[in-house]
């Protein structure tokens, strides 16, 4: 009996991530918005009633998508902050521009370009998460764990170099005082308000890097996107108060 239970779930994972991936598909050619479970089980070759018995609802499906997407670009943020922390350093090059590694700045810059990497092999889901809304889809409560993994990664980087190295940042503006505290005591409370708020511009800073180079704005604007992206997203960890090498 347990192994014909096991066979129905391998079978049902098997069928699950076929629907997956055919709607991926669907994203890339027509977008969120046009989404269908009739066209998704047309091409899987499966009736609709068939597919409904996997996800009831296109909101289901959407949130499945969501919720890998997230997962996905999280796991790659944290695996770069891993490598970053557990790979020996290189040798010293005191004319390098990035920061010393293992550093707070090093670990930020790190999970930014992960990020980056992330977003340019899967610029369909990216777009999914990051884009424009989807009409008539409101995410559920599931979506938000994942939705925070990059964020969390971030404010680690951040209240670790705050034990260990200090942050270098500037007083606290008396009139964002009240909102820094309320941010610092909601979401990072390992950390002061003048690092809450900028930690928080910073975050959206980052996305919005990305949104400019995935959805065009940067076209004739600029060229080499890679080194941009890198040296913005450095100066970005040093405004949250990091500290490392020029």
């Amino acid at each position: 009996m347990s192994a014909i239970k096991g066979a129905r779930e391998r079978a049902r994972i098997e069928v699950t991530a076929a629907i997956k991936d055919e709607a991926r598909r669907q994203l890339a050619e027509e977008g969120a918005a046009k989404l269908s479970l009739r066209a998704v089980a047309r091409e899987l070759g499966m009736v609709s009633s068939a597919l409904y018995r996997y996800f009831p609802s296109r909101d289901e499906l959407l949130t499945a998508l969501i919720v890998d997407a997230y997962d996905a670009v999280g796991a790659a943020a944290e695996r770069a902050d891993r490598e970053v922390t557990e790979t020996p350093a290189p040798p010293a090059d005191p004319e390098a521009p990035a920061p010393a590694h293992g550093t707070g700045l090093a670990r930020w810059t790190a999970v930014g370009c992960a990020v980056r990497t992330w977003a340019l092999a899967h610029p369909h889901e990216y777009a999914l998460i990051y884009g424009s809304p989807v009409p008539g889809y409101t995410a559920p409560q599931t979506t938000v764990a994942p939705a925070s993994r990059v964020g969390l990664r971030l404010i680690a980087v951040v209240e670790e170099a705050h034990r260990t190295e200090g942050l270098a940042l500037p007083p606290l503006a008396e009139e964002l005082r009240p909102e820094a505290e309320r941010l610092a005591a909601a979401f990072a409370p390992g950390l002061p308000p003048a690092a809450a708020a900028p930690l928080v511009a910073a975050w959206s800073q980052l996305f919005g890097l990305l949104s400019f180079e995935l959805f065009g704005q940067f076209n004739r604007v600029v060229e080499d996107r890679e080194v941009f992206f890198r040296h913005a997203v450095t100066e970005l960890g040093r405004s949250v108060g990091l500290m490392g090498n020029r």
